[in-house]
């Protein structure tokens, strides 16, 4: 409970404390500003060392393969034996890096301008992570009932209108965190970061088409499939946050490690059940691309919408369908491979 002084040698006393208060507060401020500073150049520091390391292991590696052809057993084998540890390194530099302030990309500097969106200790960085993944979890649930509500509930346009504006929102947003998680060390990379950008162009080109004849015959089935996919979402969502709990336990997997849009190698230690469920959708998106294609061949077809549409349609289903396939594949590769060794 606070202090309220009732008399008036109660407040000059609490004003004395106040003001021996105040310049405690003024001297542990000019020591964290001081301390900012010294971290500040820290920073700068590693940064130079860090960049001058890898210029130097690359001239190194250049020089020693030169030198191969001339060496004798032992000097290859000591050659070998620093190899390894050069190509150790970018590893140790990239955790290194996700604590040092960075240039921002071109996506988050059109975006956020030069702001420095590296986030300096651990904790700050699992925090930002964790409520990544709650943030795709809400906006899940709420795209499955908002998708069901527009199948089955009410057919107004200018509903269809504000669910596409949810996913184009929703897309942005996830471009946007996403591209801050990758600077503070997160190794979400490849086609999972591009499938983001494609999906909330798609949905762009959604919110724009016109009501008419056209859209109506395609309107069932894009809803249909946009309740099939936030159903498949939900489910990757658990299946996928169980596999990386159990694997940080073990060490097997990074800290920052997210779950995507896809399927992933690490997932092979439990179930294989979501690949039926993927490969499905990534055929349904190739079905929707060849329904806007016939569609925009139609005589009444004026819409440019159509055919976008399908175009990004058919460049979802070439990417996930690839890039599962390919994991897959090796997945399988390497999984034969270590029987053999049995």
């Amino acid at each position: 409970m606070l202090y309220s002084p009732t008399t008036i040698k109660e407040c000059l006393q609490e004003w004395e404390a106040l003001e021996k208060d105040y310049q405690q507060v003024q001297e542990t401020h000019r020591l964290y500003r001081q301390k900012l500073e010294e971290v500040s150049k820290l920073q700068d520091s590693c940064s130079a060392c860090i960049t001058r390391q890898k210029k130097k292991l690359k001239d190194l590696s250049a020089s020693l393969e030169q030198c191969r052809e001339t060496l004798s057993p032992e000097e290859l084998s000591a050659i070998e034996d620093i190899q390894d540890h050069i190509r150790e390194r970018p590893n140790v530099f990239f955790e290194m890096e996700a604590f040092l302030p960075k240039k921002n990309g071109l996506y988050l500097s059109l975006v956020l301008g030069n702001v420095n969106i590296t986030l300096l200790n651990k904790q700050a960085k699992f925090a930002y992570k964790d409520e990544y993944e709650k943030f795709k979890l809400c906006l899940t649930v709420l795209l499955l009932l908002f998708s069901f509500t527009c199948r089955f509930v009410v057919t107004y346009r200018v509903v269809d209108a504000l669910f596409n504006f949810l996913l184009v929102w929703y897309y942005c947003t996830l471009t946007i965190r996403e591209s801050i998680l990758i600077s503070n060390g997160s190794r979400i990379k490849g086609w999972w970061v591009f499938h983001h950008y494609v999906s909330t162009f798609l949905s762009g080109v959604m919110l724009t088409w016109p009501d008419g004849r056209l859209y109506q015959m395609f309107r069932n089935q894009f809803l249909t499939y946009s309740l099939y996919q936030s159903f498949v979402q939900f489910l990757q969502y658990y299946y996928q946050s169980g596999c990386l709990y159990r694997l940080r336990a073990l060490g097997e997997r990074h800290n920052m490690d997210l779950t995507v849009e896809g399927f992933q190698s690490w997932m092979w230690r439990g179930l294989t059940f979501l690949l039926p469920f993927l490969f499905f959708g990534h055929f349904w998106q190739l079905y929707n691309g060849l329904t806007l294609f016939r569609m925009a061949q139609l005589p009444e077809c004026k819409e440019w919408q159509v055919a976008m549409c399908g175009a990004s349609y058919l460049v979802l289903f070439m990417g996930n369908f690839f890039t599962t396939l390919g994991v897959v594949y090796h997945k399988y590769k390497h999984n034969r491979g270590k029987a053999k060794e049995l």
